[in-house]
């Protein structure tokens, strides 16, 4: 299995907001629905490891989040669905750090600035959009080597150009190997991708849905 989480419990001060005994998946492309406020953005904060938690999330079935932090975490990418970057940095600057930090091949970042459009490199973020910080943020959760790419609300703020170019970027990844865990309020499958398994997120935990 690519990801298994075991008694994970999120809790802030005294409020329990997750509870998930165990949750496993294979290969895939997974939706994730949910209300707001479920904790759905709470859910993937604390795969990325951004979140203390008590339990244990493994991938492959050997990297242990809390053991193997490193290599956890360039093995598993989080977009987030409203990110926030220092207004004086510019889309240069995190993505050539990113890159580095994920230990990114030559030329992917290149490959997918030019897929995506990001053709304000030197903008600071400040005077960027949030549709342009939006897709920024896309890329650079592409970066590296990923076993695992999540992707938080990745439709909102963006156009259809670059929603197609998002779903090819997909697609291509998942053909190599990639699990994909995606939240959105708009189904994908009108998009023109297929998904292979839906769960929502009720009552602090993950529950499976089947897809019509």
């Amino acid at each position: 299995m690519v990801l298994e989480i075991r008694e994970l419990h999120q809790r802030y001060a005294d409020l329990e907001i997750l509870v998930i005994p165990h949750f496993h998946i294979h290969h895939g492309i997974y939706w994730i629905q949910g209300e707001n406020g479920a904790g759905k953005s709470t859910l993937f904060r604390t795969l990325s490891g951004m979140l203390p938690f008590t339990g244990l999330v493994l991938i492959d079935g050997q990297f242990d989040l809390k053991k193997h932090p490193v290599e956890y975490r360039l093995l598993l990418n989080l977009g987030e669905a409203e990110p926030l970057y220092p207004s004086f940095l510019t889309p240069e600057d995190l993505i050539r750090f990113v890159a580095e930090a994920k230990r990114a091949p030559k030329g992917q970042a290149e490959e997918l600035i030019s897929q995506l459009g990001i053709n304000y490199l030197k903008n600071t973020f400040g005077s960027c959009s949030s549709g342009m910080v939006k897709k920024v943020s896309l890329a650079v959760a592409f970066l590296g080597n990923p076993k695992i790419i999540i992707l938080d609300e990745p439709l909102i703020t963006i156009d259809k150009q670059a929603r197609e170019a998002l779903f090819g970027i997909i697609r291509t990844y998942h053909a190599a190997g990639v699990t994909f865990l995606l939240s959105s309020h708009q189904p994908f499958q009108q998009e023109g991708l297929e998904i292979t398994q839906s769960f929502a997120l009720r009552d602090k935990t993950l529950v499976p849905l089947f897809l019509s």
